[in-house]
């Protein structure tokens, strides 16, 4: 009975708590994993048989932690600890004969389920450009998971896109059985059908697992709930640990109204709050505890703190983005001046969007990070293939760029044409691009001959769009309609304001100086891998996961919360509960940022702060040489001169940087000025404060 002594009173009795139901409610940083193995560790010395015993987390990660501190505490097991995919794969190897399925049935992957719904619409003679393959493979999923019979289906699926992909489900379910196959969703809902069909299935797993502990409840879908339901009926031996407070995963399919629902699913229930934080000072929990009180549906709890005091919570505007990020880079040097690891400080934010700029400035000022769930901005596909784009318009005859992405989105075109056309230039001794002629290939070459005029008239930002709306990239990713799609989308939009900022201070709109200064950081981020690096990551991927310094920037209306969720019903709930997560995930320091203006997606806004940072009182909240900070920013307005000159060809220009000049062409907002031979013709902006007219 050793291991009790090392848990406080709430803890202990959770522990020591064995038969009937029992809610946990685990604050951030309260202990949960110590009491969930714990109590396995009491249910055996209580005499409950270790394989009566079934503990379901929801990674990997989390059951490999859990593991191994069983074994510490009672040596080797046969408890089941596991995930709810790893718990249904085995109900399905030991029943597949009452599931239709043979012995050695296969499990398909994300992108096997794809190739298999591609053959299927090009079977049916469904085009991409109707409904896109990995929207399908989505609303497949939704539907397991959701456990939506045949007439529900039918019921809630109206539109044109969801009835093509219902037929395409439908042939979908066929291939896998014929294929003696499921998917990674079957690993959840075919279990489901097991127990509802078979009841003595059933009731031989609620006599093996009498005893039953699920982690992080709160992020429980409908089909884990369902199977939880069905195990748990008989003997209501559930124990379960959760966080309403914690749920952030509603656009996974997550309920949290599960938890809150518990008492009366099981109306015998003992509630326990775990409220004693391991983790964070008080300064920090108080400042939990004042925002997540503003959410109405919830169950009430306080955290409280066995740490220090601390240091008040640091709130810091600057005059914009790179202001904002320049602001944390100053608080990092002088945190590892003072003896603080990069690889205790972690940068977050709520969209995708916002780690372009702090990428950018790390690398400039050298200090070391890595990005979580993600690749680096210039690394990511879409924008490889936006700068291949912008390439190929500035020199047809760049075959790299040409090869990647002549079939970029697809257009048919694979590697017999390329080596078609390859064969043709030789034998022209042209390039490729000179040497197309026919075909999808020749409907490419007309499309980047027509962009390459478009560039001749559009700022570059306006080329941008110009490239997405008329290459077919931007439609593609819209129809996929995926989280992936979206960010991808955000990057690319994301991409505008390296344009717009390039203009602004330059005032050049010339793609070749545009792309030489972006290939110099683009080279600049092949990474290195750093053991000790700042992390950069999104609130989201952030969850489990704790660090000595927290920043959160972007803490603004609009982008924290975030737009979209201000305007959904319980949108603003969810945000302020990813706030929440946030915020414990400090444990000694935390910084609140933001901009007074900002560049994001290649529109600049004007903000006003986040409505959490005033859920946070005076005395937790310190806030820092607010205006000081943004009197040393130059206001954008300052970029441009205030005439509107009437510019005509034959004027003389001076510009800061390449000197006298005359004008040879005069467009809407852009001039085309030829300087001297070294510096050549030039396209700019023609009111931009580095030109004047002599």
């Amino acid at each position: 009975m050793d291991y009790l002594e090392k848990l406080n009173k709430e803890q202990k009795e959770a522990v020591m708590h064995i038969s009937g139901p029992c809610l946990v409610i685990a604050g951030a940083g309260s202990g949960k994993t110590k009491v969930l193995t714990t109590r396995i560790a009491h249910l055996i010395s209580n005499g409950i048989k270790p394989y009566n015993i079934l503990a379901i987390t929801f990674t990997n990660k989390a059951a490999k932690e859990m593991k191994e501190r069983l074994q510490t505490l009672i040596g080797d097991n046969d408890c089941f600890v596991g995930t709810f995919h790893s718990f249904g794969l085995r109900l399905i190897r030991e029943n597949y004969m009452n599931l239709g399925l043979e012995r050695n049935f296969t499990i398909l992957d994300s992108d096997d389920v794809l190739t298999v719904i591609k053959k299927i619409m090009k079977d049916l003679g469904i085009e991409k450009e109707e409904c896109a393959p990995s929207y399908i493979r989505n609303r497949i999923s939704f539907i397991k998971n959701e456990m939506l019979s045949d007439t529900e289906i039918r019921q809630y699926f109206n539109t044109d896109v969801e009835q093509i992909a219902y037929k395409v489900y439908l042939e979908y379910k066929k291939v896998l059985k014929k294929n003696n196959s499921v998917d990674f969703d079957d690993l959840l809902s075919l279990p489901v059908e097991l127990f509802k069909q078979n009841k003595d299935i059933l009731e031989h797993y609620q006599e093996k697992f009498k005893y039953i502990l699920i982690d992080e409840y709160q992020d429980t879908n409908e089909v884990q709930y369902k199977m939880t339901k069905l195990l748990a009926s008989k003997y209501q031996n559930l124990f379960v640990v959760g966080d309403p407070d914690q749920s952030i995963y509603m656009f996974r399919g997550a309920n949290y109204k599960n938890i809150l629902n518990f008492e009366k699913d099981y109306p015998n229930t003992k509630v326990i709050a775990l409220e004693e934080n391991y983790r964070s000072t008080k300064m920090i929990l108080e400042a939990a505890n004042e925002v997540i009180k503003n959410n109405k549906d919830r169950k009430e709890k306080n955290l409280r703190s066995n740490k220090v005091l601390g240091s008040k919570i640091k709130y810091m505007r600057g005059y914009d983005e790179k202001h904002e990020i320049t602001l944390v880079i100053e608080e990092i040097k002088k945190l590892v001046d003072e003896g603080v690891k990069f690889s205790d400080i972690a940068v977050f934010y709520r969209t995708n969007g916002q780690a372009r700029i702090a990428e950018e400035m790390f690398l400039k000022s050298n200090i070391p990070y890595k990005v979580v769930g993600s690749y680096y901005f210039y690394q990511r596909k879409e924008i490889k293939d936006l700068i291949s784009y912008l390439k190929l318009i500035l020199n047809h005859h760049d075959e790299i760029s040409l090869r990647r992405v002549i079939n970029v989105p697809k257009r048919k075109i694979g590697p017999t044409t390329l080596k078609n056309i390859e064969t043709e230039a030789n034998i022209m001794g042209v390039s490729m691009f000179d040497a197309i002629s026919k075909g999808s290939e020749l409907d490419f070459k007309n499309l980047i001959l027509e962009l390459a005029k478009d560039s001749e008239s559009l700022s570059l930002s306006e080329l941008i769009d110009d490239i997405l709306e008329k290459s077919g990239m931007l439609k593609e990713l819209k129809e996929e309609n995926t989280l992936e799609s979206e960010l991808r989308m955000e990057n690319l939009m994301e991409f505008k304001s390296i344009t717009a900022s390039f203009e602004e201070r330059t005032g050049s709109v010339n793609l070749e100086d545009f792309l030489e200064e972006i290939s110099l950081i683009a080279d600049m981020s092949e990474h290195k891998e750093y053991k000790d690096a700042v992390t950069l990551m999104t609130i989201h991927s952030a969850k489990g996961l704790e660090f000595d310094v927290v920043f959160i920037i972007g803490m603004e209306e609009s982008i924290f919360p975030h737009a979209n969720s201000i305007m959904e019903k319980d949108g603003l709930e969810e945000e302020r509960r990813l706030m929440y997560v946030a915020i414990t995930r400090a444990r000694d320091l935390l910084y609140l940022l933001n901009a007074k203006r900002r560049m994001l997606y290649g529109k600049e806004s004007i903000n006003p702060p986040s409505r959490f940072i005033d859920e946070i009182s005076d005395e937790v909240l310190e806030r820092e040489n607010i205006i000081k900070k943004e009197e040393i920013k130059l206001k954008k307005d300052e970029m441009y001169t205030n005439q509107d000159i009437d510019w005509k060809n034959g004027d003389i220009v001076l510009h800061e940087e390449f000197g006298k000049g005359v004008v040879v062409g005069v467009d809407k907002l852009i001039l085309t000025v030829a300087f001297n031979s070294r510096i050549g013709i030039k396209k700019l902006m023609k009111n931009h404060k580095s030109l004047k007219k002599l």
